[in-house]
């Protein structure tokens, strides 16, 4: 076993690679997913799909919609909106409260939920009396909350990799989140496949502190 001044006495890139060696040697890293790639196949082409069938759709809307209509179960279409943005809201406290991951998705819930509730409410109070009311709403407080929630959900996002990013031994400063890839996508001999021989410079700075190596994993400081 290595101890903290073989550990200290090591290069950065001895390290990297160990650390590198001991997570890829991990179960849960070094097994990847063997139907990970036919979802991840099934999935781009259903959003292809839902593109090309909405793209359509929205050509029809605007062709064939009045330009002003008399909508019914106005209360409840709002008064529901409102529940869930307020559900959103708690759920979102609670869980920035408890220091819950689910945060980062409730952070993005929330946002979204906003950035509708804005949209709307100047969209369908054009020409009406209370449009500057509508307009002032949501430049002063849906559209700067949801910025504030969106920012926070990119900061959580970019310290979890930025963790994972250093839990896999990887070089360099952690890239931006739309350069990234998933964490999924970094399996066992990907880690292995990022440094050509990481036991042998495992092994170079064990023979080099003194540690001798057996089968079975455990060392002994030489003498």
């Amino acid at each position: 076993m290595f101890s903290e001044d073989q550990l200290r006495s090591m290069s950065e890139h001895e390290r990297l690679s160990l650390l590198r060696t001991l997570v890829a040697m991990s179960s849960q890293v070094s097994a990847p997913d063997p139907h990970a790639e036919r979802r991840r196949t099934i999935f781009l082409v259903a959003v292809v799909i839902c593109c090309i069938a909405l793209a359509a759709w929205i050509g029809v809307l605007a062709v064939t919609l009045p330009r002003y209509y008399r909508a019914g179960g106005w209360r409840g279409a709002w008064v529901g909106f409102d529940l869930a943005e307020l559900a959103a809201f708690a759920v979102t406290g609670w869980a920035a409260w408890r220091r819950r991951q689910i945060l980062i998705i409730c952070l993005v819930v929330l946002a979204t939920l906003l950035c509708c509730d804005a949209w709307f409410d100047v969209v369908l109070n054009a020409r009406t009396s209370g449009f500057m009311v509508s307009l002032l709403s949501a430049l002063l407080i849906e559209l700067p909350l949801a910025a504030v929630a969106i920012f926070g959900a990119r900061r959580l996002l970019r310290s979890a990799y930025a963790a994972s990013w250093l839990y896999r031994g990887q070089p360099g400063s952690v890239p931006a989140l739309w350069r990234a890839d998933l964490i999924s996508n970094l399996p066992g001999n990907h880690l292995r496949a990022a440094d050509s021989a990481p036991d042998e410079a495992v092994r170079g700075a064990g023979s080099r502190d003194g540690v001798s190596r057996s089968p079975g994993g455990s060392g002994r400081a030489g003498r």
